[in-house]
């Protein structure tokens, strides 16, 4: 067995935050399907999952940059071990911040602010013990609970505050502490089921509190190496009495907990062979039907907010009285806000008189769940046959990639799409084969988390390792759905891999490059991925670029022009390709706002 930290220090932050990702990417179909509350739109699982995959990547930020700064001193990678119990937890607790989802996820970013709150003040400390694990989780608790504007119990703060009680009543090392953590929380969460009439309508567990329970267990594993084991029901091959019918193993009114319940980061428990398809639907479709009778608001609005203290007080006041299931969360400066209202413009119009809000998210609760198909009226639609997924850098070739036949997927600059995004662009896809493009060389391995979660699911997946979006529209050019998957697949990856690609950018700081120093405000010029040209004007310099990768040969250029490219730079190019290099073809796409002033391809 592997040697396991016996106290909460930094690799240990950053172990949980793996395993944690890991557990919620096995729970989130479970999750997702019993989520009934607060709105039954069945994506807490999906949420929970993409919060902490923020948290994740915030995490191995902060590692890479101590190793970095090691191995420029001289000292190697070792300098990752020299990251601090506090850097790496306010680095979990602010990642999970700016990347919280939904109501859930916004919760469990305040738990991990909680947390972040109590091991953080200990300075530079190396590590704590069971003693300050257990101090956190109280934090953690009570600061969740703080920021929900009128808390229900029967939810994931129930759950979390039964962790914390359980834990202050342990004694012993972390694992200890984590483990009574982990058994108080998944007591509570069989709880639930009794404590909110919509759980017990629906026959299910609370769906925030199952994710909570699986980021438990993944923190007692953490410390033991050992997944902690699932609570079983008394009767666990019987369907509780009460439940909707195709949900068994869930518990039911008298809170019997079933496997389900429970799976925690050592597997969980889905429909198999013996439950039927679409379980979660019909719970979440009835759960739906009553939540309309109520007349719950229309939309959620989520969003980051700039703001001090003083205006996210008032800002909470016009929140609570324009809508429910309000959330606000963080702190020092930064919030994310989570209400749910009719009147969306409103609650947007409330964040600007408070400070800056962005990354605004507004979904309309009406347009039915993309996971389940509930409210829609209409029957499963039969899956396609095979599907091209892509990540594009602007509005522009999104409209090109769609016309084309793709699913695409945005990524904003600074903004790259999380795996669980290229997920949902999958599932959108809903198709038996589907061939990702990532288009962005850092995005591979995102891409990769996002093609093995999909073939658990089910779907057959091939990943091409676009490295630009004009390698993409090489691939789906040649693409061609009534042939073999395999010959598709290997057709297009030619394609791609016979495509020079560049890019036109504006430097933003001064650094080291291939071809020198350049300053911030320089024209740079990258040919496959390195930095070719320095110059100081966007055309002059496309053009040196365009002459280099034509050097090697090429038969069709392709030109990709973001919104703030010079207007006559693409009739420039065009006109150098004609007159100097005979039987080779220009195409000029618009992209948008997509980062680089400008993307060339050579095929």
């Amino acid at each position: 067995m592997p040697q396991v930290p016996q106290t909460f220090d930094a690799v240990a932050v950053r172990t949980w935050c793996g395993l944690a990702l890991q557990a919620l990417g096995r729970a989130r179909e479970e999750i997702d399907a019993i989520n009934v509350y607060p709105v039954a739109d069945g994506d807490t699982g999906t949420n929970l999952y993409l919060t902490v995959e923020s948290a994740a990547a915030a995490v191995e930020a902060v590692f890479a940059g101590h190793e970095a700064a090691a191995t420029a001193e001289g000292a190697g990678a070792a300098g990752g071990s020299d990251v601090s119990l506090a850097d790496a937890i306010r680095a979990m607790a602010h990642g999970a911040l700016i990347g919280a989802r939904g109501n859930s996820g916004t919760i469990l970013a305040q738990l991990l602010r909680g947390m972040a709150q109590v091991l953080a003040a200990e300075g530079e400390a190396a590590h704590t013990d069971g003693r300050g694990l257990c101090l956190a989780l109280r934090n953690a608790a009570d600061s969740a609970r703080g920021a929900v504007a009128h808390p229900v119990e029967g939810t994931v703060l129930t759950v979390a505050s039964a962790a914390a009680e359980a834990a202050c009543g342990a004694e012993g090392d972390c694992g200890t502490v984590a483990l009574a953590a982990h058994e108080g929380a998944g007591t509570a969460l069989t709880a639930t089921t009794g404590q909110l009439a919509v759980l017990r309508h629906a026959g299910v567990v609370d769906a925030g509190g199952r994710g909570l329970v699986a980021v438990l267990a993944a923190l007692v594993e953490t410390f033991t190496g050992e997944a902690p084991r699932p609570f079983v029901s008394a009767a666990p091959h019987e369907p509780v009495e009460g439940a909707v019918p195709g949900t068994r193993g869930v518990p039911g009114p008298a809170g019997v907990p079933a496997p389900a319940a429970d799976a925690g980061a050592g597997g969980s428990r889905t429909a198999g062979p013996d439950v039927p398809d679409g379980h979660g639907a019909d719970a979440t479709a009835a759960c739906g039907d009553a939540a309309a009778e109520t007349g719950h608001p229309a939309f959620e609005v989520i969003y980051l907010l700039e703001a001090e203290d003083s205006a996210v007080e008032r800002l909470r006041d016009r929140l609570d009285g324009l809508g429910d299931s309000l959330v606000v969360v963080g702190g020092d400066g930064l919030w994310n806000v989570h209400v749910h209202v009719d009147d969306a413009g409103a609650a947007v119009e409330a964040g600007v008189e408070a400070g800056r809000p962005h990354r605004i998210r507004i979904t309309h609760f009406g347009l039915g769940d993309a996971h389940t198909g509930a409210g829609t009226g209409r029957p499963p639609r039969e899956r396609a046959q095979r599907a091209v997924v892509a990540v594009v850098p602007g509005e522009g070739l999104a409209g090109l990639y769609t016309e084309a036949g793709a699913t695409t997927v945005l990524a904003r600059p600074g903004e790259p799409p999380a795996s669980g995004e290229l997920v949902e662009a999958v599932r959108r896809a809903h198709a038996r084969e589907v061939v990702l493009l990532p288009n962005d060389a850092d995005l591979r391995h995102t891409a990769a988390a996002a093609a093995e979660q999909a073939r658990a699911e089910g779907v057959r997946v091939a990943l091409i390792p676009t490295r630009s979006a004009v390698q993409g529209i090489a691939a789906l050019a040649v693409h061609e759905p009534g042939r073999r998957f395999d010959e598709d697949v290997v057709a297009m990856t030619s394609a791609a891999g016979a495509t020079r690609y560049a890019e036109v950018a504006v430097a933003e700081r001064q650094s080291w490059t291939m071809a020198g120093i350049c300053q911030a405000g320089d024209v740079l010029g990258l040919i496959d991925g390195d930095v070719a040209v320095i110059g100081a004007d966007v055309t002059a310099t496309a053009e040196t670029v365009l002459d280099r990768m034509l050097a090697a040969g090429g038969e069709m250029v392709t030109l990709v022009l973001g919104d703030e490219a010079p207007e006559s730079i693409a009739a420039h190019l065009e006109s150098r390709v004609r007159e100097s290099y005979l039987a080779v073809d220009t195409v000029v796409y618009r992209g948008g706002r997509q980062g680089a002033l400008l993307l060339i391809g050579v095929e």
